[in-house]
């Protein structure tokens, strides 16, 4: 009989602990500590070691992918589910990840694949009554309330399924082994089982992975890097735009964004996202101005907005959503140094609408002149975009994907672009008022 060994684990983190204590070392949470039995599993070889091929003799298979027909999935994916792999699904509580991978279910019952869904925190009945609501029917998407990874296996077995769907893995546990469902070993077994069946069936399973209240995956680190591909359904719950991002992709790019809307038929891709980010905005304040993010082989326009107000008690604040904090003080500190503003007395506050975080510097001159329009209480033309870096010294650097951004620009309405000086001569040829500018000053000039 295999010995056991006790271990102290999280219920909160999952985080082990040698020894009981009050409050968890990793999360802070208090008597969240519990107790339990873990069996030494004995690793025995059964066989013998892999034949070994050289790059030549490795068989390729172009047509592995299997794709949904939803555009934005399968563009963040890479093209489509690869067979034999194993995804890793992970959102906030009612972001909508149930939702959409049910749809996606759907979507490809309906072209001829079998699909399993199990549900370790859902009856087959509440999953009927979501079906509905969805309007997802069809006689190829079979559900189950299974849990248990070897009845998972036997059933993939048998119906020899395109597509599994696991929801979710912390519910997901081993009758091998003795804790409880959640724990670090059920997590890694169940997690590591699942992983030899797809690999084994050349069977593509997505598991949905809980999220804990720091943002992170629930469950070991090694979780993350035992799946092909880790995909989060990100988006503020009290706004209807949802974004699919791939953190990790073994079998495509990590760059790409998908957009969705939720709605009452469900989450629906959004085709042009620049209408939905820019659907209400008030070209007619101060403080408001468009600017690019490049996601990928996407293009975003994103509207920024910006409030600049006397301090009330000699402490000014310096809030942000959808920007990075520290870059916003960056571009304080060079307008004030390099183009004269006294914006050390005055409050602060940028703001991207939509939900969209920007990560790229291209919408630093942007929010610079937001800033600026904000103080100077003059409002920027709602025909001008406008893109570039900012440098230390107060010039405007280039970006890359220059022409995209501005072919996209124009496609919207766009008739003006304010960008880096050396950036405009390729693109006289698109018809639209260019202005190059080296400085912040330059550009401030230009606007107002």
């Amino acid at each position: 009989m295999a010995k056991s060994k006790t271990v102290f684990v999280c219920d909160d983190c999952g985080a082990e602990h040698p020894k009981w204590v009050g409050r968890c070392n990793s999360c802070g949470a208090w008597e969240s500590v519990k107790e339990f039995k873990q069996s030494a599993v004995k690793i025995t070889r059964v066989s013998g070691p892999s034949e070994l091929k050289t790059l030549a003799k490795i068989a390729r298979d172009p047509g592995n992918r299997i794709r949904t027909s939803q555009v934005e999935f399968d563009a963040v994916i890479g093209g489509g589910l690869v067979r034999g792999s194993i995804l890793l699904f992970g959102g906030q509580p009612g972001i909508g990840k149930s939702t959409i991978l049910l749809q996606l279910g759907g979507l490809l019952a309906s072209a001829g694949h079998t699909i399993l869904y199990f549900s370790g925190e859902e009856s087959a009945e509440q999953l009927a009554m979501r079906a509905d609501r969805l309007k997802v029917k069809s006689e190829k998407l079979m559900f189950a309330n299974e849990s248990v990874v070897e009845n998972i296996a036997r059933s993939i077995d048998e119906q020899k399924p395109a597509v599994v769907i696991v929801d979710s893995i912390q519910t997901a546990y081993s009758e091998a082994g003795e804790n409880l469902p959640g724990s670090i070993s059920q997590v890694r077994e169940s997690a590591a089982q699942l992983l030899r069946i797809a690999k084994q069936t050349n069977v593509c399973i997505i598991l949905v992975g809980h999220i804990t209240k720091d943002g992170y995956l629930a469950g070991p680190k090694m979780l993350e890097h035992l799946v092909d591909t880790v995909l989060y359904l990100e988006g503020d719950r009290q706004s209807q735009v949802r974004l699919l991002r791939a953190v990790k992709n073994r079998f495509g790019s990590t760059s790409e964004l998908g957009v969705y809307e939720m709605q009452k038929e469900g989450l629906i891709p959004v085709e042009n996202p620049a209408k939905l980010f820019l659907a209400q905005r008030h070209s007619e304040v101060s403080g408001t101005v468009v600017v690019t993010s490049q996601e990928g082989s996407r293009t975003f326009f994103l509207e920024v907005q910006a409030l600049v107000a006397g301090a009330a008690y000699g402490n000014p604040q310096r809030n942000v959503t959808g920007f990075d904090l520290r870059r916003l003080q960056m571009l304080l500190a060079v307008l004030e140094r390099r183009a004269g503003f006294q914006l050390g007395t005055q409050d602060v506050f940028v703001n991207v609408v939509s939900g969209l975080k920007i990560a790229e510097p291209a919408a630093d001159l942007g929010v610079a002149i937001a800033i600026i329009s904000s103080l100077k209480d003059r409002v920027v033309d709602a025909g001008t975009l406008i893109i570039g870096e900012v440098g230390l010294g107060g010039e405007v650097r280039n970006i890359g994907q220059i022409r995209r951004r501005v072919e996209e620009a124009k496609k919207l309405g766009f008739k003006r672009i304010i960008l880096p000086h050396g950036e405009h001569k390729d693109l006289l040829d698109l018809g639209l008022t260019i202005s190059p500018v080296r400085s912040v000053s330059e550009a401030l000039d230009e606007v107002f």
